[in-house]
């Protein structure tokens, strides 16, 4: 394997949404409602919808900044990378990163569409999520149809609306929704109910993934009062723990044997270990659990059907591969937060996947993406055109170095412990 010669499609890359983008795309009667950007009186620009601000983070858009120019306030457009927000310019940085295409979750609205669930007409809120996914879908995503796996949200406020909401999706070609790590977290029923069930029916009916992002309940791994900031930022992947935890032992796969989830974010090399644990409670407590195993799966056999994962840069992971079914493992960017390894990302996953054979890397790194999202670059661009050296070669010269910003400073611990404060006030 070399570098120039892998094929890269991310399951997990984001939007720094444009200013505009509501637009083209809110009814005449709803525009007074729609979500809008406002200059704060730091300077930044925020997102807000209504009274709600929005999820707007300075590590959301970093891309080609050094880590000392990592911010935690929000920012500027003018001080972010064009590509994080203008769609050719992405175009542009994908190529120079040597990846042919990528699944985009939202940024400001929270990675589950969470703010937009938030208004208090559900009305309004379904006209905004009904807006932004039309946004992205026939502008984003449009502007460049081989270049993006299309990504919608939900208004899990409304299950029955939901299912409507795939469904169309589905319609316009997008087969991959955000679905919140614990919607409990967001005042919504439980998984382990029969709720959803009617979004699942239109999950299964349109072979529609459901993706479960990290940060996608609005909590946080949470340890004790005053941790520092490498405490949070080490345990970042920890609510995907607690998502496979729910995962595993839930009832509705007895009903939807064809349901899909994805776990976007969470890296893959912890997994073992709590596949590991619960074929343990299995066996060593199903005694008195009761639980009934969906289609006589075991939790190891459940998970390595039914549900993706993927890594960024896991090295735990990649010698653990066979713990794994490669055919449900898959690659991401990240791009443009701040664990994003671009525009080095191929060179990174050459050293990583050292020893992996071919066959492997091509399913983990385009392949398996492809499949699931029903997602086919090669259709209108030939396989070799495709490559990472292709790419580079094709977009040119690309100043990757990104010459806007500010170093980080002591604004930045003060806005990670508002917001860490913030978080904690309303886990209670």
């Amino acid at each position: 394997m070399h570098a120039d010669d892998l094929i890269l499609v991310s399951v997990d890359d984001h939007i720094c949404e444009p200013a505009d983008m509501f637009d083209a795309h809110v009814p005449e009667r709803y525009r007074e409602y729609a979500p809008r950007v406002v200059e704060e009186a730091d300077g930044s620009q925020q997102w807000y919808y209504g009274d709600v601000r929005g999820r707007n983070l300075g590590l959301n858009a970093v891309a080609g900044k050094p880590p000392e120019m990592f911010n935690v306030s929000p920012t500027r457009y003018e001080d972010m990378r064009p590509g994080c927000y203008r769609v050719d310019e992405r175009v542009r940085d994908m190529s120079a990163g040597g990846q042919i295409a990528g699944l985009n979750f939202p940024n400001w609205t929270g990675f589950a569409g969470q703010v937009l669930q938030l208004g208090p007409d559900p009305e309004i809120n379904l006209v905004m999520i009904r807006a932004y996914n039309d946004w992205h879908i026939d502008e984003w995503c449009g502007a460049h149809p081989d270049r993006f796996i299309p990504c919608g949200i939900l208004p899990l406020f409304d299950v029955e609306a939901s299912a409507v909401e795939i469904r169309r999706l589905a319609h316009k070609g997008c087969h991959a929704v955000t679905f919140s790590e614990n919607p409990v977290g967001l005042g919504m029923p439980s998984m382990h109910t029969d709720a959803w069930d009617p979004l699942y029916a239109a999950c299964c009916d349109t072979a529609t993934v459901l993706c479960c992002h990290i940060g996608s309940s609005s909590k946080r791994a949470s340890t004790t009062p005053g941790a520092p900031p490498p405490v949070p930022m080490n345990l970042s992947s920890a609510m995907a723990i607690y998502t496979l935890g729910d995962l595993l032992w839930a009832d509705f796969w007895h009903r939807f044997p064809d349901l899909r989830f994805s776990l976007s974010e969470g890296d893959i090399g912890w997994i073992p270990y709590f596949l590991a644990r619960a074929e343990h409670t299995l066996d060593r407590h199903n005694g008195w659990m009761r639980q009934e195993l969906p289609q006589g799966l075991r939790p190891t056999e459940l998970f390595r059907e039914r549900i993706i994962c993927c890594f960024i840069n896991d090295r735990i992971g990649m010698k653990l591969l066979d713990e794994f079914n490669i055919e449900n493992l898959c690659w991401e960017s990240d791009y443009p937060h701040s664990d994003s390894f671009w525009p080095r990302a191929p060179e990174n996953l050459e050293e990583l996947m050292t020893g992996v054979d071919d066959a492997a890397v091509s399913k983990i790194t385009h392949e398996n993406a492809m499949r699931h999202f029903q997602f086919d670059p090669f259709a209108t661009r030939a396989r070799e055109q495709c490559t990472v050296a292709a790419l580079r070669a094709e977009v040119g010269d690309v100043d990757t170095v990104t010459r806007v910003g500010r170093p980080a400073d002591e604004t930045d611990i003060a806005a990670w412990k508002k917001m860490t404060d913030a978080a904690a006030k309303t886990s209670r």
